[in-house]
């Protein structure tokens, strides 16, 4: 207990799936967590569970493609707690399901606005903040930043940006003296709405082809992507920095 004592964390996209399951881990390791997301009523319910649960945490409406949002809640999370320690770019939206040749250019731009564009503007910022008393910087890819998956081509774009740029920002921050760690998370299918709403829409099939890719026969739980971005997080990763951190169920190592 106590990884992250006394540390404030903000999380984008904490109101469920990962971001959740992250918000209510780092506030039982003694994080201070400020979570944001679009969905209010649904933040506000973890908001009040962490504090049932004897936690710290505050919510705020965020939207990760608006840079004026960003100025916003890093200024209102340094005015509120202090600091900003640790910062979790976890908002994402998943993939348009369609041939790329029937791929919307609006649908494209959509996608790398929240899924790139939203991490590009919580690193500058982040480090805006963070580069006078340091800091750590987690950034969530996908496994999709890896490989190709059909029908996937602006995620998949998205996700490998992030894995990139992440890459970039952690030399970056090295070579300019700054004690910023920043990292990626890759999480394979994990049992999340967003995986949800993806096996909705492609019916009992999807699900079974999922299943079967596996070599564990079975998705993972947002709790173990929770654990990956709490020891990134902890004092004990702090040589790690510029990594990339599967957590997929041994999907990449077929």
């Amino acid at each position: 207990m106590g990884r992250v004592a006394d540390k404030v964390v903000l999380i984008t996209g904490g109101a469920s799936g990962i971001g959740r399951a992250t918000a209510e881990l780092m506030a039982r390791e003694g994080a201070m967590v400020v979570l944001t997301d679009l969905q209010d009523q649904a933040g506000a319910e973890v908001v009040a569970a962490i504090a049932d649960a004897g936690g710290e945490a505050a919510y705020h409406h965020h939207d990760v493609t608006e840079e004026a949002d960003w100025v916003k809640i890093v200024e209102t999370v340094q005015s509120d707690h202090g600091a900003l320690d640790v910062l979790v770019n976890n908002a994402g939206i998943g993939s348009s399901g369609v041939p790329v040749d029937e791929l919307q250019l609006e649908s494209w731009r959509g996608t790398l606005s929240v899924n790139l564009d939203g991490v590009f503007l919580g690193v500058k910022h982040g480090v805006g903040a963070m580069k006078e008393s340091g800091g750590v910087i987690i950034n969530i890819s996908s496994v999709a930043g890896f490989i190709g998956l059909p029908n996937m081509a602006a995620y998949a774009a998205s996700k490998g940006g992030v894995r990139s740029l992440t890459k970039a920002v952690a030399i970056e921050c090295a070579a300019r003296g700054l004690k910023i760690r920043v990292n990626s998370v890759h999480p394979g299918f994990i049992d999340t709405p967003m995986v949800g709403g993806a096996i909705q829409r492609g019916g009992p099939e999807r699900r079974e082809t999922i299943l079967n890719s596996q070599p564990t026969g079975e998705m993972g739980r947002p709790e173990d992507i929770a654990e990956g971005i709490l020891y990134l997080a902890s004092d004990a990763a702090k040589f790690v920095t510029g990594s990339e951190m599967v957590i997929d169920g041994g999907y990449l190592a077929r």
